[in-house]
């Protein structure tokens, strides 16, 4: 079973994959899947080569979701 379940509409758990992709892409970070087992930060970070074929698509919709957004931080 992947790392999360995701309905249309869904975040996600706050370090999962889909949170992870929606806030680089927020951040201006650039496209790497990973997530974090617990919370952001405060438990391992699962990075791609270690995450299912899932885990990357929930990562992915998640930077692109935010993309279509459009929201980004603004840094000035």
């Amino acid at each position: 079973m992947p790392e999360e379940t995701l309905r249309e509409g869904s975040h996600g758990r706050h370090g999962g994959a889909y949170d992870r992709g929606s806030a680089d892409f927020y951040y201006g970070r650039p496209r790497k899947p990973h997530y974090y087992m617990s919370g952001s930060y405060n438990s391992p970070r699962v990075d791609e080569q270690n995450m299912t074929e899932d885990e990357v698509d929930s990562y992915n919709r998640g930077y692109d979701d935010a993309e279509l957004d459009g929201d980004r931080k603004d840094y000035r």
